[in-house]
């Protein structure tokens, strides 16, 4: 009778720990998710930002390098496709419009005027800011999701994913192929403005 008592609290315990070790991993996935989910809005905020900024870009670039339409174009055209993408689709088509972004900002190595002008400057500082914050709230939403993958992986949590129809996230890559905006753009004099000593 002893024996039978004593194998009997051995189950119990044991279906204890197999539940306790269920629960936890259950709500460490939930709030890994959560977690992820929070991450990924604070990205969301300065991607808009971003988005916000490039209409008055667009606008003083004009005024120096008007016949750059082309170029201007793409950007509106790749800033209204990363506005309107599907979730799916929003990685791919923010990472071109930072690329067209990207060669908007170079156009002031063409123009010293436009380099030169406050207001470029301005925006362009904004959107380096706004480009780092991006980078670093990217950084952290990745590390989210990696740890949420890999708590997902583990036993007991692929059992708790399965049943919760919990699936693997994805990191949210912009690409590395970024233009750099940050880089000191060289104002350029022709040689014989500066052998006249021309301001």
């Amino acid at each position: 009778m002893a024996i039978v008592a004593g194998a009997l609290l051995v189950l119990i315990a044991a279906f204890g720990a197999a539940l306790w070790l269920l629960v936890s991993a259950g709500n460490r996935l939930v709030a890994l998710d959560a977690r992820c989910k929070t991450a990924f809005a604070g990205i969301d905020v300065h991607l808009k930002r971003r988005a916000d900024l490039i209409p008055g870009l667009i606008e003083c670039v004009k005024g120096f390098a008007e016949h750059e339409t082309a170029i201007l174009g793409e950007v509106i055209e790749a800033r209204k496709s990363s506005l309107q993408s599907s979730p799916e689709a929003r990685q791919q088509a923010e990472t071109l419009l930072g690329r067209k972004v990207g060669v908007v900002i170079s156009l002031a190595e063409k123009y010293p005027e436009l380099a030169a002008s406050p207001h470029f400057r301005e925006l362009r500082a904004e959107l380096v800011n706004t480009e780092e914050r991006i980078a670093a709230a990217r950084g952290f939403f990745n590390l989210t999701v990696e740890e949420y993958n890999v708590t997902l992986a583990q036993f007991p949590g692929h059992l708790v994913g399965a049943r919760r129809n919990l699936a693997e996230r994805k990191p949210f890559d912009l690409g590395v192929e970024r233009v750099v905006m940050d880089e000191a753009v060289a104002i350029r004099f022709s040689a014989a403005r500066r052998a006249t000593g021309g301001a």
